[in-house]
Formats: C-alpha cells, structure tokens, sequence
C-alpha cells in the first residue's frame, strides 16, 4: 500500500508542475473540462461517451509524454543536436495526432 500512495503522491506532483509550467497542458486541460460534461450529455450510448471522453483524455496523456521528453532533451543539454530536435518534433507530432484522433472520434459519433 505504501508504494501505491508514492505512486499517487508523484502523479499528483507531475500534474502540479505540468499545470504550473505548461500553458499547453492548460490549454488542453480546459478542453477536456469542457470536452468531458459535452461527451456526457451529447452521447447516445455508454460506448459514445466513453469514446467522446477517452479520446479527450488521451491529448492530455500524451501531453504529458511530451513534456516529459521535453525536458529530458533539455536536461541533456541546451546545445542544439538533430537527434534532440527529432524527439521534440516526434513528441509534438503526438501530441497532434492526439488531437486529430479525437477530433475524428467526435466528428463521426455526432455524425452518427
């Protein structure tokens, strides 16, 4: 028990610093408060909402990979470097898809 409450304790403390320090996560974080209550009203079914939310969800989830890898490329060292360069871009493009997806998924369910 005593892991699974460090274990909370540093997820709570990594969605802290991503509030604090990324206006992305802020930004995506205010689409997702407003995305979740519309994906419960606006699906037909628990597989609609479901569907809504976690595709919601996942643009935050992957913005916090992002991030991290962000900052790992900047711990390394702020010498620019292909390689550091690709992961960001790599990490950014994720973060894109993510949106893609779930604009996709919300696109067809209300399509309907």
């Amino acid at each position: 028990m005593r892991r699974v409450f460090r274990a909370f304790h540093f997820s709570i403390k990594g969605l802290r610093a991503a509030f604090r320090k990324e206006a992305a996560f802020r930004q995506e974080l205010l689409l997702v408060l407003l995305a979740l209550p519309l994906a419960l009203w606006l699906g037909d079914s628990g597989v609609e909402r479901a569907l809504m939310a976690g595709s919601a969800m996942l643009v935050l989830i992957v913005e916090l990979l992002n991030t991290g890898i962000e900052n790992v490329v900047d711990r390394i060292g702020p010498e620019r470097h292909k390689l550091s360069g690709r992961a960001k871009d790599m990490g950014s493009a994720a973060v894109f898809v993510a949106l893609v997806n779930a604009a996709l998924v919300w696109g067809l369910v209300l399509a309907g």
